[in-house]
């Protein structure tokens, strides 16, 4: 039908993610469409599979079967290829994933028949340095989120945009987000809705201990740092809410978009991103209804 090469990521602990990819894989079978599976993904699929990187190397798009948490770990492992993401949602709200189940075969069609656009989603780049010297380098689609362990002690975080101290905020914790994650944690956290083509990062205050701490948008030419003070000995930093790394007091943590590494995400639908607002988080539903008189 194409020569596009079609792989699948897949939430191998989700019955029905699998009994979906089980599906497309028949439905490859029979209709001459071969889908290439990782190494895990077709350990779990009793089917033939590739190593990691010829994986990466062969596959033009990923369907990515799952939920938004899927999503993400897709994200990681194709960051620095070339691979297309399209997510399958099978999960809650699927801003990422955001290709319905009952349509899986259509869309395979459509995307075969090179019936897409690409939308390219900046990453972050985050490095934490302690005592002068790099200790990590990390990147994440949705945000990277400094925050404290298990004791509820308020923390105090010092933030620099660029070289200017903006403040020392006093909070349970700090998200730096992209405008892909401005519907995730940072959301949750009184953060402002950000469309992903918009070049900027958010800077969003968890519970903050004052009146005046509130969300900043900078630009994507900022950059921003992260210094935790004071004496802490369970302070945290996520990746995309899926990996954790101890971070230490006086650690700086340098956060800006990436210049190297991006995701890029195939869109089908006609809808605009106000549109997938409207579905997913119920805009024009509201509890109070006004019936004409």
């Amino acid at each position: 039908m194409s020569e596009i090469c079609i792989g699948m990521l897949v939430n191998t602990r989700k019955p029905g993610a699998l009994e979906m990819a089980g599906t497309l894989l028949q439905w490859g079978v029979e209709n001459g469409v071969p889908f290439l599976l990782p190494p895990h993904e077709a350990s779990v699929m009793g089917v033939q599979g590739l190593s990691d990187d010829d994986w990466k190397d062969r596959v033009d798009v990923a369907l990515v079967i799952g939920g938004d948490g899927t999503f993400l770990r897709a994200a990681r492992f194709v960051l620095g290829t070339s691979v297309l993401l399209y997510g399958i949602n099978l999960g809650h709200l699927g801003f990422l994933a955001s290709g319905k189940a009952e349509e899986a075969v259509q869309d395979v069609m459509t995307i075969l028949g090179g019936g897409y656009t690409v939308r390219t989603h900046r990453v972050l780049e985050g490095t934490v340095s302690r005592d002068g010297h790099d200790t990590y380098c990390l990147y994440a689609l949705n945000d990277l989120v400094l925050a404290k362990g298990a004791l509820a002690r308020v923390m105090h975080i010092e933030v620099h945009i660029g070289e200017k101290l903006l403040n020392t905020i006093p909070a349970d914790g700090l998200i730096v987000s992209t405008p892909t994650g401005s519907t995730a944690y940072a959301l949750s956290a009184g953060g402002p809705i950000v469309p992903p083509h918009v070049p900027c990062m958010l800077v969003v205050p968890i519970c903050a201990h004052t009146l005046y701490s509130r969300p900043v948008i900078v630009g994507e030419e900022d950059s921003v740092t992260l210094v935790p003070r004071g004496n802490h000995r369970d302070l945290l930093l996520t990746q995309d809410g899926q990996l954790g790394y101890e971070v230490l007091s006086g650690d700086r943590i340098e956060i800006s978009l990436s210049r190297s590494r991006k995701i890029d995400v195939i869109e089908l639908s006609s809808r605009s991103y106000f549109d997938l607002l409207e579905e997913k988080l119920r805009w024009g539903q509201g509890i109070v209804s006004f019936e004409k008189e």
